[in-house]
């Protein structure tokens, strides 16, 4: 997993609720008039004291019960009046503000399907999945209350300052005595809850990995019996997270405990000062009850500045989670900006060696051409993984491809369809550059099949016919799960309509390998590179598929990933990958005579399986 620990120092949270502006930019509408509403109906309440000088200092002295009872009604009306705004308020932003974060999750998870295989490497799943759910779900928290809000209670605090400057200046002089020790204390507060704030997502999110590495690998955990362990490991996160929290909650207790003491001593102060002048006759009675109802009005927007404020400061940082992940470049048409052996590469343009130099034709079929390739997180100076591979493989020729664990087989595949570009080199399909072509041209051209099958929860016909156009149906099924001897489908419960369950666990090794092959064939790629496609298969079962695939490989022009003789067999020729560089090519019988390497690896004493 990345750093994704941003620091705060000189983040502007306005800054970066900012770029919320795109989303938020086709509701603006319904938005403003949301807080027009809600600002209509706070002033609405702060007539409310206005109504009541009038009565006291009128129909109450007056003892006035027809003028009492007609400033009641008045009452009434501006309390109904009150609540009915602040229900249009609502209603006014509930659809919109959904359609927003559900525009937002669905804009991320299309940004998570085009950016490169090695973003995918360095983040963990459960960071993502935080930012598409809990930091979403804050951020449309924040549209429909602290962003209204904080316009509405500034405006409020304003107005009802000037409705209390105008019944008595010197008593609101006393009300306004706490002003600058509160802003003073939100400024202190803002930077501190930012950086714990940050700190409590980014821990929400390694809970969530935590909690799907334990669903995902439960079998594991069980086989192994390392549930306590587990569970110590679940407890010290969960009880990391809780320290945060408490730390939040005693930052927010610090400023809400200022706000709402200082505010309080001085509406006591007004009122003793207030009654005093009352008493002397300098003061109306209605006059104080109006100011005094006027500084109660105001005392929740002053009050709630506390949370408003922590609010606004998580959507700042739910706002910069979201976009780490959506700055991220994703994969595009042509090879992106990159250093190779050659120089410095412009984003966006194609390599030199993309467009053929005049001669003769380019050769037909599978070329590598000077490859050399480097994983983006390997240290600087480190030698390359692949180191100037030269491999050709003829039209409708299949190639094996043979070598120790860790010499860069699986990597070398990846490299066709681009889930990995290469550091330098060139690779090319009947002469075209693959990085001239889109993603999209080169991977309907080009299927694999991985030794590590992953399926998805929905059913085999749908996992199956991943691999072929929209418009494929049953009899493409069917060929494919005949090529890869996966018939089983027809025996399960609803036949190929049969769910099989997150990643086909439901399912045995050989029973998802052999899905993943059809999936591989049931397009009839032009391309088909097969990542030692039967590992997980007994001895007869992979007899029958290599009958079957015998069939599909005369059609079409293939790479295979080897490490046991049967499978070579399949092939035409065969390529050793050994140091990173290919260094025999041959058929199996000449490598075995000639290849003192080959032959150790097809002995069965060599090392078995890959990484990378």
């Amino acid at each position: 997993m990345p750093t994704t620990r941003a620091t705060t120092e000189e983040r502007s949270a306005v800054r970066t609720l900012l770029r919320l502006w795109p989303y938020v930019r086709p509701v603006r509408v319904r938005l403003g008039a949301a807080a027009f509403v809600a600002v209509l109906a706070s002033c609405t309440g702060l007539v409310i004291p206005l109504v009541l000088k009038w009565m006291v200092d009128g129909p109450v002295a007056d003892r006035d019960p027809a003028g009492v009872w007609l400033g009641a009604l008045y009452l009434l009306l501006l309390g109904i009046a009150e609540a009915a705004l602040f229900g249009i308020r609502r209603r006014l932003v509930a659809r919109p503000l959904t359609g927003v974060e559900a525009e937002m999750r669905a804009g991320l998870y299309r940004h998570l399907q085009r950016l490169p295989v090695a973003f995918h490497d360095r983040w963990a799943s459960g960071q993502l999945l935080s930012r598409a759910t809990t930091d979403l779900m804050l951020l449309r928290m924040f549209l429909a209350f602290p962003l209204t809000f904080l316009l509405v209670n500034g405006v409020t605090i304003l107005v009802g300052v000037v409705i209390m400057l105008l019944q008595d200046w010197s008593l609101g002089l006393v009300i306004l005595g706490p002003a600058v020790p509160v802003l003073w204390t939100c400024v202190v507060f803002e930077r501190r809850y930012a950086e714990v704030a940050r700190r409590a997502q980014d821990q929400v999110g390694d809970v969530t990995t935590l909690v799907e590495e334990s669903v995902l690998g439960i079998r594991i955990i069980k086989g192994f019996g390392r549930h306590r362990s587990q569970a110590r490991t679940f407890r010290a996160l969960a009880a990391t997270l809780r320290g945060t929290e408490l730390r939040k909650a005693r930052l927010l207790a610090t400023i809400w405990g200022v706000i709402v003491t200082l505010p309080e001593v001085a509406i006591g102060a007004a009122l003793v000062l207030g009654a005093l002048q009352v008493a002397d006759g300098d003061l109306s009675a209605g006059t104080l009850v109006a100011f005094l109802s006027t500084a109660l009005a105001l005392r929740w927007p002053v009050d709630s500045i506390g949370f408003l404020l922590a609010m606004s400061q998580e959507a700042a940082t739910a706002t910069e989670r979201y976009f780490e992940v959506m700055d991220e470049a994703p994969e595009s048409g042509t090879r992106e900006r990159g250093t190779t052996e050659g120089g410095t590469q412009e984003r966006g343009t194609p390599t030199l060696a993309a467009t053929p130099a005049k001669g003769p034709a380019p050769a037909k079929g599978l070329r590598f051409e000077n490859v050399s390739f480097r994983y983006p997180d390997a240290p600087p100076h480190s030698p390359p993984l692949l180191d100037r591979v030269d491999l050709y493989i003829r039209p409708g020729e299949s190639m094996a491809l043979v070598g120790a664990t860790g010499s860069g087989k699986t990597t070398l595949t990846a490299l066709i369809p681009r889930l990995h570009d290469v550091t330098s080199g060139r690779i090319t399909l009947h002469g075209t550059d693959i990085t001239a072509m889109s993603r999209e041209e080169l991977r309907a051209r080009v299927a694999m099949a991985f030794e590590e099958p992953t399926l998805f929860s929905t059913s085999v016909g749908e996992n199956v016919l991943m691999g072929a156009d929209e418009d494929a149906g049953a009899a493409e099924l069917d060929r494919a799960l005949a090529v890869a001897q996966a018939d089983f489908a027809h025996a399960l419960p609803q036949g190929p309509g049969t769910r099989v369950g997150e990643q086909g666990l439901s399912l045995s090794g050989g029973q998802r390998q052999r899905l993943a092959l059809a999936r591989a064939v049931v397009g009839r790629p032009e391309f088909l590179v097969l990542d030692d496609p039967l590992s997980a298969l007994d001895v007869h079962t992979e007899a029958a598929v290599e009958a079957a695939l015998r069939q599909v490989l005369a059609d079409t022009t293939a790479l295979i990933v080897a490490h046991r003789p049967s499978t070579v067999l399949l092939a035409d020729r065969v390529a050793l990958l050994s140091g990173g560089r290919i260094t025999a090519v041959g058929t199996h019988h000449e490598l075995l005579r000639t290849n003192a390497e080959y032959a150790h690896l097809m002995s069965g004493e060599g090392e078995e399986g890959d990484h990378r």
